[in-house]
């Protein structure tokens, strides 16, 4: 239930205009009537008004005025996907005008000012989720499926890859990849997502061991690369590699070693390998001609909005997306100091 009483919240103001923007209009467009993007909030609504090309409803307001979005009745959520840096900014008069709050990760620059933007949500009293979109993914979802089931026996051995690359393009706009606009490098922009989808599956992280870098290979504040090895609460073990200089790009794979089986976790497929030499391949429902990645951010809004409806929690609350965030900070310290980092059992 929305704060102005509507039963299912429908209308949708969209905050910024970047690179994932077209994304979140074709996920709203893709859902019909179930929704209506009222608005878009850009410092420069003209260039952002192409967006309108790719929603099928009526076309939103492009505007810069942030107040009278939070102010108008009509928008009950707001789906904000500005950098981390001004993410207290902008969700703060969002919030106290009861609109609810759908955050492109991460929530914030750091776990401290994660925890303000917690904090505004809860006083507000306004549900805040998180897009973890790869828990969307039908392999994820198999995964997950399986892994609750019981019949994998006692997990030993986790292995998270993330081989990405990126052009030095990508780092010269908009000072991506500084501490001040994104608050880290390959880790908190790309790798945590493959992280909370192994944290959901695998359970947390107790300590890390850990390096980062940043190679010749990109003119950039923060890392490009960071390896670490990981203890998880339920006694496993585990590693993490993750870098944007792998070239040629590559997919994210997770892997999970059970005493009975060992899981392949990518986005087009989950692949079992059992130890009686049995092989499993689950690969979902193929992906439509027309679809893209905006039908995995399409599941988490409407998971969102059913949430709301039925007032169960979404997908991944802002204090879930903090386990993440907790662990990408932990390698951060393990790589300054060169120890091994322990992370609270009880967070």
């Amino acid at each position: 239930m929305s704060k102005t009483g509507n039963p299912i919240p429908t209308g949708v103001a969209l905050i910024g205009a970047g690179m994932i923007a077209r994304t979140h209009v074709e996920a709203l467009s893709a859902m019909g009537d179930a929704v209506r993007l009222v608005a878009i909030v850009s410092r420069n609504p003209d260039r952002a008004r192409p967006l309108a090309g790719f929603y099928a409803g009526d076309a939103p307001v492009f505007t810069s005025d942030l107040a009278a979005v939070a102010a108008d009745p009509e928008i009950d959520i707001a789906i904000v996907a500005t950098p981390p840096s001004v993410r207290e900014a902008v969700i703060g008069p969002l919030a106290r005008a009861g609109k609810h709050i759908l955050l492109e990760k991460p929530v914030a620059r750091t776990v401290q000012e994660a925890e303000e933007v917690i904090g505004i949500c809860d006083r507000a009293g306004v549900s805040l989720g998180v897009l973890f979109q790869h828990r969307k993914r039908a392999p994820s979802i198999a995964a997950a499926r399986l892994v609750q089931s019981g019949t994998l026996g006692a997990l030993g051995l986790v292995e998270i890859a993330v081989p990405l690359w990126r052009d030095q393009s990508y780092y010269d706009a908009l000072g991506r990849g500084t501490y001040a606009r994104d608050g880290g490098g390959v880790m908190l922009t790309n790798a945590i997502h493959s992280i909370d989808l192994a944290l959901s599956l695998a359970g947390p992280v107790t300590r890390v061991q850990a390096m980062t870098a940043t190679t010749v290979l990109h003119r950039m504040e923060a890392e490009d690369f960071a390896v670490a090895g990981l203890h998880f609460a339920n006694g496993a073990v585990g590693s993490l590699i993750a870098g944007t200089a792998m070239f040629p790009h590559r997919t994210e794979v997770i892997r999970l070693h059970f005493q009975r089986a060992s899981l392949r976790i990518d986005k087009t497929a989950l692949t079992v390998d059992w130890r009686d030499g049995r092989q499993d391949v689950d690969e979902g429902p193929a992906m439509s001609p027309t679809g893209g990645k905006h039908v995995w951010h399409q599941a988490v809004i409407e998971d969102f909005i059913d949430a709301l409806r039925t007032g169960k929690p979404p997908m991944v609350t802002g204090r879930e997306a903090q386990r993440s965030h907790r662990v990408i900070e932990a390698i951060e310290a393990s790589s300054r100091t060169g120890r091994t980092v322990d992370l609270p059992r009880n967070i």
